[in-house]
C-alpha cells in the first residue's frame, strides 16, 4: 500500500480537466458578509525616538495632513548623528520647522518604564510610576489617546512579529521609510476588517477549578492579541479582535474546536477538500497532491501541473495537521505546505511543530512521513514532483463529528485501517494533545473532581456505582484533572497510543459504594469516607458522636445536625 509508484506516464492535461471538474464540483467556502471590527483614526500621531530622526520624520509628516502630532524623544541620538545646534544651518531649519509641535524628552528610566498598548483610533501610552501609571496622551495632547504610533527607535517598543493596527516600526535610514510614512499618514478615517475568530469558552480546555491547563493558542499568536484574562474564580481566553491579523495558528492549535476560525470554519474546510479528492478522482484525475498556500502570496501567472489541488488560505495558519492528514484519508497521495515570504517567525515555528506531530501520527498509524513536506518559496520543481507514493483508498470517506477532535478522530481511525498499528505509545512534541493517564488506586477516592475538571468526554463517571472511567482519544493532555486532584493520584501519559484500545473507555478504578449509616442510599465510597474522616476528625463540629455524620448521607446529615439543636439550642455556640 505504500510501495513507489511508476512516475513515468502521467497524463497532466488529463489531470488538469479532472481538476477543474473538483473547482466546479465544489466552491471554496468564503463568508461573503462576515462579522467585522471597526477602526476610527483622526490622525492624531505619535513619533518616538531619537530627537533628529523624530524631527525628521515630523518635518515629513507635517505636509501629508496629519492632524496633529506629539514628540516624545526616547532614546539618545546616536554618537555618528550630530545633535541640532545653533551652529548647523540644516539643524536650526529642522528646530525651526517642528518648533510648534509638542515635544517631550524622557529620561533613560522613564524610557524603560514606557508602555504601548492598543491599536488604530485606540493607542493608550503611559510611564509606569510608583505613584501611578502617567498617562502621556493626557499630559501631552490633551487627549484620551493617541490614533497612530510612528517608531523610530533602534529598539521599537512594541517587539511583535506582527503589531496592532497603527503602530509602524521603521528605521529613518531604512530606504523603505518614505513609502512607509506615506502609509501611516493614510491610516486617518474608518477602517474595518473581518473578526476572523469566535471563542466557544464550554469547550475551553483553558481553567477549571481555579487551575490553568491548555495555553497553546497563547504560544503560537504572533500578535499576542490573545489573554487569560483572569476572574475570582476562573481563567478565560479572550482574542482581542482589533489586534488579530488573522493567522488561523490559534484555530489550528487548539485541540478541542474552542477558537474557531470563521474564513472559512475548519469543518466546511474539511468537506470542501473531501469533495474536491472524490470529484477529481471521479473525473480521472491521478496521483493528487494537495498543496495548503496562503491565497494572497500566489502569483496570478502560476500554473502547477495539474495533479496538484491548492487550498487557498486566508494565512498558512488556518489549516494544522487536521487538516492535512484529512487530505490524506480522503485520497491525496500527499500534502505539500507552501511556505511564503512573509511568515513570522512564529508561525514558522508552529508549522513546523504540527509538521513534527504530522510526521508521528503517520509513522504511528504505519504510512511514511513524507506524504506530508514543506516547499520552500520558488520551489516548483518540488511544488509539481509526482508522489513517491500512491494515494491512499478513499472510498466512503465521510466525516460526520460534530466537533473537531471527533472529526479528527475519524480521519485517524481512517488512516489506521489504511495502515498498520503495533500497540506502542508513540513520543510526540511537547504540545501535542495526544496521551492518556495513569490513576494511582490506592490514592484515588473517586471523588470526581477530575471528572468535573475534564473540558472533554475522556473522563467520565459511573452511572450507577463509583467508578472512574477514561477515553483516550478524547484527552487533550490539558492536565486540568491532575492538578484538581486532592489526592495526587493522577499523572499525564504524553504520547500517540497506536492501538485500537485508544477508541476504547475503559474503568480506571471502582470501588463499592458507601452505604448511609441511617438510610441506607449509597452516596460515597469507602475510601472517600475513609478519607474525610481522617480529616476532620479534629474538627470541633464533627467531635464526639457527630464524626458519625460523615457516614450519613447529606439528608440525612441535615436532620441530624437539626435534632441536636433541638435537644441543645446552644450548641452551635461550641463550635
Amino acid at each position: 500500500m505504500n510501495q513507489h509508484i511508476d512516475t513515468v506516464a502521467v497524463d497532466d492535461n488529463g489531470n488538469r480537466q479532472a481538476r477543474q471538474a473538483a473547482y466546479r464540483r465544489a466552491s471554496w467556502p468564503l463568508n461573503l458578509t462576515p462579522a467585522s471590527v471597526g477602526y476610527l483614526s483622526q490622525g492624531h500621531g505619535l513619533i518616538l525616538g531619537n530627537e533628529r530622526d523624530v524631527r525628521l520624520a515630523a518635518r515629513a509628516l507635517l505636509t501629508q495632513g496629519m492632524t496633529s502630532l506629539t514628540l516624545l524623544f526616547n532614546e539618545p541620538i546616536p554618537p555618528s548623528t550630530t545633535p541640532p545646534s545653533e551652529g548647523d544651518d540644516d539643524d536650526e531649519r529642522l528646530l525651526a520647522e517642528t518648533s510648534g509641535l509638542t515635544h517631550h524628552r524622557l529620561t533613560r528610566e522613564q524610557a524603560a518604564s514606557l508602555r504601548l498598548e492598543g491599536y488604530l483610533g485606540r493607542f493608550r501610552v503611559t510611564l509606569h510610576r510608583e505613584e501611578g501609571p502617567l498617562d502621556l496622551a493626557r499630559a501631552l495632547a490633551d487627549r484620551d489617546h493617541f490614533d497612530q504610533i510612528l517608531d523610530l527607535g533602534e529598539t521599537p517598543s512594541l517587539a511583535l512579529e506582527l503589531p496592532p493596527p497603527g503602530y509602524v516600526a521603521t528605521r529613518w535610514t531604512d530606504p523603505q521609510t518614505p513609502s512607509r510614512l506615506e502609509a501611516f499618514a493614510s491610516l486617518i478615517g474608518e477602517f474595518d476588517k473581518p473578526r476572523y475568530f469566535q471563542v466557544h469558552q464550554a469547550l475551553c480546555a483553558h481553567s477549571a477549578s481555579g487551575n490553568v491547563g491548555c495555553t497553546r493558542c497563547l504560544e503560537v499568536c504572533p500578535a499576542d492579541a490573545i489573554q487569560s484574562q483572569r476572574s475570582r474564580v476562573e481563567s478565560r481566553i479572550e482574542i482581542d479582535p482589533y489586534r488579530c491579523h488573522g493567522v488561523g495558528s490559534c484555530s489550528s492549535a487548539c485541540p478541542t474546536g474552542a477558537i474557531e476560525f470563521r474564513m472559512p470554519e475548519s469543518h466546511r474546510q474539511q468537506a470542501t477538500l473531501l469533495a474536491w479528492l472524490t470529484a477529481y478522482r471521479e473525473a480521472g484525475g491521478g496521483q493528487p497532491v494537495v498543496r495548503f498556500v496562503a491565497s494572497e502570496h500566489v502569483p496570478p501567472d502560476e500554473s502547477p501541473a495539474g495533479h496538484v489541488l491548492d487550498v487557498p488560505l486566508e494565512e498558512l495558519g488556518a489549516a494544522g495537521h487536521d487538516q492535512w492528514l484529512t487530505a490524506l484519508a480522503g485520497g491525496a497521495a500527499e500534502v505539500r505546505l507552501q511556505h511564503h515570504p512573509d511568515m513570522p517567525a512564529r508561525l514558522v515555528t508552529f508549522i513546523d511543530d504540527q509538521l513534527t506531530q504530522a510526521h508521528a501520527l503517520l509513522e504511528a498509524l504505519g504510512h511514511p512521513a513524507e506524504r506530508i513536506s514543506v516547499l520552500n518559496v520558488g520551489d516548483a520543481t518540488a511544488r509539481d514532483a509526482l508522489p513517491a507514493h500512491p494515494p491512499l483508498l478513499a472510498d466512503g470517506v465521510w466525516l460526520d463529528g460534530t466537533g473537531k477532535r471527533d472529526r479528527l478522530n475519524q480521519v485517524l481511525d481512517r488512516l489506521a485501517t489504511l495502515g498498520q498499528q503495533d500497540g506502542v505509545r508513540y513520543a510526540m512534541p511537547r504540545e501535542a494533545a495526544y496521551g492518556g493517564i495513569a490513576v494511582d488506586t490506592q490514592r484515588c477516592t473517586l471523588c470526581m473532581a477530575c471528572v468535573a475538571s475534564c473540558p472533554t468526554p475522556a473522563l467520565a463517571a459511573g452511572d450507577v456505582s463509583p467508578e472512574l472511567s477514561f477515553r483516550e482519544a478524547d484527552c487533550v493532555q490539558c492536565g486540568l484533572c491532575a492538578d484538581a486532584c486532592p489526592e495526587d493520584a493522577i499523572a499525564l501519559l504524553p504520547g500517540f497510543l497506536a492501538d485500537p484500545a485508544r477508541n476504547q473507555r475503559h474503568v480506571c478504578h471502582a470501588e463499592a459504594a458507601f452505604d448511609c449509616i441511617r438510610c441506607g442510599k449509597p452516596f460515597a465510597t469507602a475510601s472517600t469516607i475513609a478519607t474525610i474522616k481522617a480529616k476532620l476528625a479534629d474538627h470541633p463540629y464533627f467531635a464526639g458522636e457527630a464524626i458519625s455524620r460523615i457516614e450519613m448521607c447529606e439528608d440525612c446529615r441535615v436532620r441530624d445536625v437539626w435534632r441536636d439543636m433541638a435537644r441543645d439550642p446552644e450548641s452551635q455556640l461550641k463550635v
